[in-house]
């Protein structure tokens, strides 16, 4: 399965680029994964078109990573080709955006600065990917 996660703009704080970074590096092993930045929401929808959208808003659903990892596991068993996860800038979604989901994840109740959001979505992706090739789970 295509992971793609869909951004405005680029990191610009350093630690979260050494973040991405690493992360990104540990997620080779398990899946295909490809960091999109776009200009704006339009180009967000646009070039994500026909992937399983799954937006970052913290009204979302809130799962376990547990959780989190079962439903992709499902994913993963009945065929879905492409993921692509979209995460707002500093204003976060427009409606047109969140409308256009096939499902809403939160990664906290809190509102996450979005470059922050991008790490801890990578970190979430990559531990999920962990469990499901059957690895422990540490906390």
């Amino acid at each position: 399965m295509k992971v793609e996660v869909f951004t405005i703009g680029s990191p610009s704080l350093r630690y979260v680029r050494a973040g991405v970074e690493e992360y990104t590096r540990r997620m080779q092993k398990y899946s295909k994964l490809a960091l999109v930045p776009v200009r704006d929401a339009v180009a967000m929808l646009r070039r994500s078109e026909g992937a399983y959208r799954v937006v970052l808003d913290e009204r979302g659903d809130l799962p376990t990573t547990t959780a989190l990892a079962e439903r992709i596991r499902g994913w993963k068993l009945t065929g879905v080709k492409r993921v692509a996860y979209l995460i707002g800038g500093a204003e976060g979604h427009p409606e047109e955006v969140r409308q256009a989901a096939n499902w809403t994840l939160a990664l906290s109740r809190l509102t996450l600065q979005h470059e922050l959001a991008l790490l801890v979505l990578l970190e979430q992706l990559y531990r999920v990917e962990t469990l499901l090739a059957g690895h422990p789970y540490h906390r």
